[in-house]
């Protein structure tokens, strides 16, 4: 098992630079029939001419999920997984069942 980190989508400037400014991202793992994701966006401020800009043309999936990740940090990136984890352990064992004994 190892967490699949995806964009989900990208907000963007309407002008010729395509800037983007929200980038929608999920992380997700499953064992068998267990799965677990968690997702959330996070923000930017384009500047075409900052050191590394990369232009809309350029982008790719994994560009974007490494800001996502700079951006979260390695301590809130390992929360992330390990929350995908924990929904997938209860889903293997849930704490709590629906039934009537009648």
């Amino acid at each position: 098992m190892a967490v699949t980190w995806n964009i989900t989508n990208l907000e963007y400037t309407n002008d010729s630079d395509k800037g983007v400014v929200h980038a929608a991202w999920s992380a997700s793992d499953s064992d068998g029939d267990h799965t677990g994701t968690v997702s959330g966006m996070e923000s930017y401020t384009p500047d075409s001419s900052a050191e590394g800009y990369v232009a809309w043309d350029s982008l790719d999936e994994a560009t974007v999920v490494g800001w996502v990740k700079e951006t979260l940090g390695a301590d809130e990136c390992t929360r992330v997984e390990g929350k995908v984890a924990d929904q997938i352990t209860k889903s293997k064992t849930p704490p709590t069942s629906w039934g009537k004994p009648f």
